[in-house]
């Protein structure tokens, strides 16, 4: 049975480093928004009206190649960050409706660390990553719903 693996964190915790060894241990196809969006439309996270709705559509995408892949059995990473519940548990549902089981992931550091990790990622900007100005990067913070002890611990919805 296939796995879908759900990386889940803010950005700047090693989420997208974690799914690139994930994806060569299991092995798993890894999906990496961030990748695909700067890769189609660059740096647009703060100056571009049509971010989100970008983002949204190849999420969208995304879903549909994991959808396809999971019943061939092979694993797949949604290296997604999941801030909230609800999309989490929609996208073990959806895992569970194709017959995969679904795997959390989470990353987690304290807020000074992570607004360290920040501040060296946008000194040194990856390929494949947004610049993340320091102020959305607290607001972020305060929308992140944390996983609960359930979600943690359960490894596919039955």
């Amino acid at each position: 049975m296939a796995t879908l693996h759900l990386m889940i964190g803010l950005p700047c915790l090693g989420k997208t480093m974690l799914a690139r060894r994930l994806e060569a241990a299991l092995p798993a196809l890894r999906l990496t928004p961030d990748e695909w969006h700067t890769r189609l439309f660059g740096q647009d996270l703060a100056d571009h009206p049509a971010h989100d709705a970008r983002y949204g559509l190849i999420e969208n995408l995304m879903w549909e190649v994991a959808a396809r892949v999971l019943p061939l059995g092979v694993d797949v990473i949604l290296d997604y960050g999941l801030w909230g519940q609800v999309k989490r548990e929609d996208y073990r549902s959806r895992a569970a409706g194709l017959g995969a089981s679904s795997e959390i992931h989470f990353l987690d550091v304290p807020e000074e660390i992570r607004l360290q990790h920040l501040e060296a990622r946008n000194a040194n900007l990856p390929m494949g990553t947004f610049s993340i100005p320091k102020e959305t990067l607290k607001v972020y913070i305060g929308i992140f719903q944390p996983p609960t002890p359930d979600e943690l611990q359960r490894r596919e919805l039955t």
